[in-house]
């Protein structure tokens, strides 16, 4: 049974012949036993023959046990694995069981259905292998409530369940429909540019084009010419008319990522398109109106770099006209489980694997780290976790090496007694995940229902 069955093999009488030739049979305790679970579970011998089909079989598949019994499998379980790589002949061939393995079959009405499966060798009583056992598990209730989790917190690329990155995405289609400048303030890595694609996508301009830029990956000359392009001449390489992102964007929308990096001296120039909309290219008199709408970003502090003289300040009241802050990653912790599934997803078409998840430890230590690459580095660590897992769940030593231990640093606890270790343990978890029980209970790997015990007989409350 898939996430039970421990047992490699199973051992079944051979105490009745069924319905072509003489092949394994189900004693009546061992039949009463298979159709009072919830598990699909079906057997076949050496010729891939159905010998039993137990009650929740036929209601999974829709295919009753008197027109499964002695047919080949693949005719009845009409899996997309039959043909290719089926996990039951796998099990056969190697003797190795499968454990939990998405798939997806044909249901007798033409529906297709997403299950889990388990295989394991089924010997006699004497050890000899005379078939093969499969139990499977119906997904289709996990897929529903999974999409109506991805519905619920899923705003275009956006995935988030934080109250704060909620409330920002609920003003996200005011802001997108104003031809405002808007700035987007956060770390590297918290996804400042899928905001800004979210308010292209929402606006008015979004059958126009969207140019991004990276101000502070070129240097300074290379960049007004990016910008504002140039003609023939301007300079000693220009050996002909170049269309800037300016005028790429026309129409749409230009995102100006890292906008903080920018020199004094282009921030003159970039001051004059958003006062005046318009520009001149390099080496060109002539003027350029620029019909472009611009969302600026930039992992540094603004207002900061205006009061140390280094940015301009009628240029950041000019860009600052809505401004969005991004949450870090470490303050929006919640999110963790959420946005772990949707790159395990992603990663599970791309490199065709069916790896199923974070296990319990894992996402234990994700939710005890620290994340200063924000989410990036998750999406960068869970790629790592693929290059190692071959399948299943995820394990801490899948991670990369710098989350290997992690957490792992014991304190003074000397004097303490068990329960005050207790105590404090998940009195500092409580404290990292602002009393969001939730998720200190991910963190400490714990079920939500243990963690409010754990609270009530530890009397644990909030630090005045």
């Amino acid at each position: 049974m898939p996430g039970t069955h421990e047992n490699r093999n199973v051992r079944l009488r051979d105490d009745s012949a069924d319905l072509v030739g003489k092949r394994p049979g189900l004693s009546p305790q061992t039949e009463i036993i298979l159709n009072s679970v919830a598990d699909g579970v079906f057997t076949v011998d050496l010729e891939w023959r159905v010998t039993s089909f137990n009650t929740a079989a036929e209601e999974i598949t829709g295919v009753p046990a008197a027109e499964a019994l002695g047919r080949q499998c693949c005719e009845v379980f009409r899996a997309n694995v039959c043909e290719t790589t089926c996990v039951l002949r796998h099990t056969l061939e190697t003797g190795k069981p499968v454990i939990n393995r998405p798939i997806a079959i044909l249901r007798a009405d033409g529906k297709e259905i997403p299950i889990s499966v388990s295989t394991a060798l089924l010997r006699d009583e004497s050890g000899e292998i005379i078939g093969g056992v499969e139990t499977f598990r119906d997904l289709s209730l996990v897929e529903t409530l999974r999409k109506e989790i991805d519905r619920q917190y899923r705003f275009g690329d956006i995935i988030s369940k934080s109250p704060a990155m909620q409330k920002l995405l609920s003003i996200l289609p005011e802001v997108a429909q104003s031809e405002s400048t808007v700035l987007i303030q956060g770390e590297s890595g918290t996804g400042k540019e899928l905001i800004s694609r979210a308010l292209h996508n929402l606006s008015g301009r979004s059958k126009g084009p969207f140019v991004a830029v990276n101000c502070g990956a070129l240097p300074d000359t290379l960049l007004e010419s990016e910008l504002f392009g140039h003609v023939a001449g301007a300079f000693t390489d220009a050996k002909k008319n170049r269309s800037g992102r300016f005028a790429l964007a026309e129409g749409g929308t230009l995102f100006l990522d890292e906008i903080g990096d920018i020199s004094p001296a282009l921030q003159v120039r970039l001051l004059r398109v958003l006062e005046e909309r318009c520009y001149e290219p390099l080496g060109s008199s002539k003027t350029v109106k620029a019909d472009v709408r611009i969302v600026t970003a930039s992992n540094k502090d603004l207002a900061q770099l205006v009061d140390e003289g280094s940015f301009r300040k009628d240029l950041y009241y000019r860009i600052n006209v809505v401004k969005l802050e991004l949450p870090k990653l470490q303050d929006r912790k919640e999110d963790i489980p959420l946005l772990a599934d949707h790159f395990i997803a992603k990663l599970n078409k791309l490199k065709d694997k069916n790896v199923l998840g974070l296990s319990h430890e894992a996402l234990a230590t994700f939710m005890r780290h620290d994340w200063p690459g924000n989410i990036r580095e998750l999406e960068n660590a869970i790629e790592h976790a693929f290059i190692l897992c071959r399948g299943g769940l995820i394990e801490p030593k899948c991670l990369p090496e710098h989350f290997q231990g992690h957490g792992c640093a014991i304190p003074d606890f000397q004097g303490m007694t068990l329960q005050d270790i207790e105590r404090r343990a998940i009195w500092e978890a409580l404290e990292r995940n602002q009393w969001r029980r939730m998720a200190t209970a991910r963190e400490l790997g714990i079920d939500k229902n243990t963690l409010r015990r754990k609270i009530k007989r530890l009397n644990i409350q909030p630090a005045e």
